[in-house]
């Protein structure tokens, strides 16, 4: 079920690891070095047992590795400049213009606002949010429940939410939907997270980048680089925005 408190509380619904060797003896690569090793020891071929036994040292055995008498590998200056190059050309990514729905839409609601603002930020990756929606639907039933701003971004176009002409609204397949009409419920992880629940009047929503929690119980704090935001809006009865940030490579 998807309730998560909601009984209680009607208007509220309720790093990455970094390997320590690589995977296999292959050199370490431009696209590697900036996504599997944040460090230097890590990135240079792993010395055999052989070659530790014989050297009495792991350090050793991979300095040998580093200045060729093994193994061909990068030394640490190219390291270091290949790390910096792939950070580089992550920020340049990140940095390219996005095309956003939001642009030149005339937005007047004020939740309307708030997603135009975290467009670019979900799009590329800087930020996932999740939007809590209430209202009554085509149908004149009341529902409620959670979406991944993220993923609906991905798999919709936005621009006629943006313009006013559709109505964002949560159905059964976002992450958490409950119609408060016929007492139905149900939950399904998104790309971005899985649905969690460890008590019956508790919803966490498990990102599944870095494993850290978000807690939409509005009485405690949602978590880690996370905030919660509620919205004053003319669309909907109640709306709020939880965002969690991403930490930089």
């Amino acid at each position: 079920m998807c309730l998560g408190g909601a009984l209680e509380f009607p208007d509220v619904i309720g790093e990455l690891t970094v390997r320590s060797e690589p995977t296999d003896s292959s050199l370490c690569s431009l696209d590697t070095v900036g996504r599997q090793w944040r460090f230097y020891p890590t990135c240079t071929k792993r010395p055999t047992k052989r070659s530790v036994h014989d050297w009495k040292s792991k350090e050793v055995a991979r300095k040998l590795v580093e200045h060729g008498h093994k193994g061909t590998v990068l030394s640490r200056r190219e390291f270091e400049q290949q790390k910096a190059a792939s950070a580089s050309a992550t920020r340049y990514h990140r940095n390219q213009t996005t095309t956003l729905a939001s642009s030149g839409c005339d937005i007047r609601d004020n939740f309307l606002r708030e997603l135009a603002e975290r467009e670019e930020a979900n799009r590329t990756g800087k930020m996932t949010s999740l939007l809590f929606i209430r209202d009554v639907n085509a149908a004149g039933q009341e529902v409620s429940g959670y979406l991944d701003y993220a993923h609906k971004l991905q798999t919709r176009d936005f621009a006629p939410y943006f313009s006013g002409r559709k109505k964002l609204m949560p159905g059964p397949r976002d992450l958490c939907y409950y119609n408060w009409t016929n007492q139905t419920s149900a939950s399904t992880g998104s790309a971005n997270y899985d649905v969690i629940y460890e008590q019956p009047d508790t919803l966490l929503f498990r990102r599944k980048t870095d494993g850290s929690i978000l807690n939409v119980d509005p009485r405690v704090h949602p978590g880690q680089d996370a905030q919660r935001s509620a919205v004053q809006s003319d669309l909907y009865e109640h709306v709020a925005i939880l965002d969690q940030y991403i930490a930089s490579v």
